[in-house]
């Protein structure tokens, strides 16, 4: 990621106070969002939450549980204002430091069989495919496989 894009962008601790703006962005970016109480469950339970802020604005924000010795990333989501611009795998990259950083020893997550340039993204990551979860997420015409993917760390 060039030095640019960093410099541009920080990241902090999400917290409930950043919960209007998240919620501003999660409905316009997915058919089937978190609700406010996903949100603010994640941070009563310590995950790692994250936001991504330029020029005071959130524009990114991502979420990852910890358990053991495993990492399992929740959410990533990139407000539709600032999509392909690198800002995903700035999240990601920032994510996947957290998690070595924290000493796990792998990363998952579960994407959207549709989701080719998220499926894309984790590969060019290192992310491989792991397994197939059968309707694991409602979709307009009844329900969606995710994939799993997992990465060493």
């Amino acid at each position: 990621m060039s030095a640019v894009l960093k410099s541009q962008h920080q990241f902090r601790p999400m917290q409930m106070d950043d919960l209007d703006a998240v919620m501003a962005i999660e409905p316009h970016i997915y058919l089937y969002p978190w609700t406010r109480g996903n949100f603010s469950d994640s941070l009563t339970s310590g995950y790692s939450a994250w936001v991504l802020v330029r020029n005071e604005q959130i524009v990114g924000y991502s979420l990852m549980m910890m358990v053991l010795d495993e990492a399992h990333l929740l959410n990533l989501s990139v407000d539709k204002d600032f999509q392909k611009q690198g800002l995903g795998r700035l999240l990601l990259e920032y994510m996947v430091e957290t998690a070595r950083s924290n000493q796990m020893a792998n990363m998952f997550l579960e994407v959207r069989s549709s989701n080719i340039s998220a499926i894309a993204l984790y590969e060019n990551m290192g992310f491989n495919e792991m397994a197939i979860r059968r309707a694991y997420y409602p979709a307009a015409d009844g329900r969606e496989d995710a994939v799993l993917m997992g990465l060493a760390l």
